[in-house]
């Protein structure tokens, strides 16, 4: 389990909340240069961290209290100790964590159970799941080999969280320097091929995080084109 310095992020969302949320939140004064001083870095603080809250795991976020323990701690006066706070933060997002990894591998396991039943889509022993959109006439690269793709990945709810196509210029890896899901599927794929890959979460990032967008256990979608196997480098 991955820790989360999560302190920092409340904090400053405080911040940025403090200035937009209307009600009990007290209006900056700005009558000396370090009232203003103050104030921006209030403001800069806060829209560097303002979306950090989106994600929040669980309920939405109680700003008002969360806005009372920053300015208690701001000035001095809480009422807990910080490892007493860290401990109460760190356990609600372990359990948050894991909540949310146990809802999405069983998301993932009800979307592959019914998505092979689909025409055209082909399981591999693995658990891989395909889908042929074009089949090229090149050769098929091995696990060794250097390629040349474009492809664009998505969640199950069809975020997209990359893409070679909207970057504008193709990747070049190594096929067993992926995701196995992208090893296997690779060694299916003819040079010329565009295929989707629906790949289970043990074959892509497993009980691990990847950015911002793919939570632990998440089965990954992928539209891939393979352009080329590259030639191997001269030495």
């Amino acid at each position: 389990m991955k820790k989360i310095a999560i302190l920092p992020i409340i904090a400053a969302g405080a911040i940025a909340l403090t200035s937009c949320n209307s009600g009990s939140t007290p209006k900056a004064t700005l009558k000396t240069t370090v009232d203003s001083v103050s104030y921006a870095i209030g403001i800069n603080t806060g829209l560097g961290y303002k979306q950090n809250l989106e994600s929040f795991p669980g309920e939405p976020a109680n700003i008002d209290d969360m806005i009372a323990g920053f300015a208690e701690g701001l000035k001095g006066n809480p009422s807990m100790t910080q490892e007493e706070a860290m401990n109460i933060i760190q356990t609600y997002f372990q359990n948050a964590e894991k909540i949310e990894s146990e809802k999405n591998l069983a998301e993932g396991k009800k979307f592959l159970e019914e998505n092979a039943k689909k025409e055209g889509v082909i399981t591999t022993e693995s658990g891989l799941q395909y889908k042929v959109d074009s089949l090229g006439t090149g050769a098929t690269p091995k696990a060794e080999d250097v390629v040349k793709v474009h492809y664009t990945g998505t969640l199950l709810d069809g975020t997209k969280f990359d893409s070679s196509v909207d970057r504008g210029e193709p990747a070049t890896f190594g096929v067993n320097q992926v995701i196995p899901g992208w090893t296997e599927g690779l060694q299916l794929m003819p040079v010329g091929s565009k295929y989707t890959f629906y790949i289970p979460s043990e074959l892509a990032y497993g009980e691990r995080a990847a950015g911002q967008a793919i939570k632990p256990n998440s089965t990954l979608v992928f539209q891939v084109e393979l352009i080329s196997i590259e030639e191997p480098q001269k030495k």
